[in-house]
């Protein structure tokens, strides 16, 4: 297949670009980074089957492909916290041309949603059916809401024009070339770790995630574009292993063997305090679960921030 990933020099995306390509399939990456990285596709660069277009998703989009995977936007609270409008804009117009693209082609559509379209859930774990319990005026709203402005794109798309569309909401994912700045705890944690430095937990780390290494995102999201019963569905990807962010502090600790104390900072507007993915519709329709303890996650990521540490000026 001919597939279009936007937002493909990002994190999520550089690696998801490298399994397709992996797999056979002709990739063009389209990406205006903002938050991105060229860094990130050294692996598919110079590669026949791979394609870099330096461009905003913003703008309408005139190529003939087989299938789209919709993941450009900024993704964490610093980026969109900065990037307010430009998220926003991403999710609507961006989807918007996606889509279109889509439809021109006859072309599958894929789009990378996120858990945050649950808000600050008050049921755990959350399940697809769920509707969630989002601020639309917060701090956060930026992305919350345009992520749920773009389901409801996708899903109109679908019933309208009866497109090929799966949606699927990532939860948090962790792995090598996560940012330095990217402002997620994993990434802080890390680095405030191997620097010795104050550990730094927002309220009283009692809050809760779960932790997906990306390469079980990837292999989730590889299966969601290829199997035809993922049409039609929203599905959740994620770590249904649930951890308050002080057991997330230790085990960092205990891993980079590090002297550093904690330190409390307020906890910020909005922050969901529960978090955790029901998998069921995954494991049933892709038959995936993911497969990489957060202990191995972990100690791969540790090492990779200390090797691309090793080789900053």
């Amino acid at each position: 297949m001919r597939i279009l990933v936007t937002g493909g020099a990002g994190f999520v995306g550089s690696h998801f670009c490298e399994r397709l390509v992996g797999e056979g399939h002709e990739v063009i990456c389209l990406d205006n980074l903002c938050t991105g990285d060229r860094g990130n596709l050294v692996q598919v660069d110079g590669n026949p089957d791979f394609r870099f277009i330096l461009a905003d998703v913003t703008s309408p989009i005139n190529l003939e492909v087989d299938a789209v995977a919709h993941l450009a936007s900024p993704a964490s609270p610093v980026d969109y916290g900065r990037l307010a409008v430009e998220t926003m804009l991403a999710n609507s117009m961006g989807t918007y041309h996606a889509l279109e693209l889509a439809k021109k082609n006859g072309a599958r559509f894929l789009l990378a949603s996120t858990s945050e379209v649950y808000g600050d859930p008050d049921r755990t774990p959350q399940e697809e059916g769920y509707h969630g319990n989002v601020n639309p005026i917060g701090p956060r709203s930026c992305y919350d809401e345009s992520k749920r402005f773009a389901e409801a794109m996708t899903s109109s798309y679908r019933r309208i024009h009866e497109l090929e569309t799966v949606i699927i909401r990532i939860f948090n994912t962790f792995g090598p070339r996560m940012r330095r700045e990217d402002g997620r705890v994993i990434p802080n944690l890390i680095q405030q770790a191997i620097a010795g430095e104050l550990l730094t937990v927002y309220g009283d780390g009692t809050q809760t995630r779960s932790f997906c290494y990306v390469d079980d995102l990837v292999e989730g999201l590889y299966r969601a574009l290829n199997i035809d019963a993922a049409v039609g569905q929203v599905i959740n990807l994620g770590n249904d292993g649930e951890m308050t962010i002080l057991e997330l502090a230790e085990r960092i600790k205990d891993i980079t063997r590090s002297p550093s104390e904690l330190t409390y900072l307020p906890l910020p507007e909005d922050d969901p305090l529960r978090r955790r993915p029901n998998l069921d519709k995954a494991r049933a329709i892709l038959d995936w679960e993911p497969k990489v303890s957060l202990e191995d996650g972990l100690r791969r990521v540790v090492e990779w921030f200390m090797d691309e540490s090793k080789g900053r000026p």
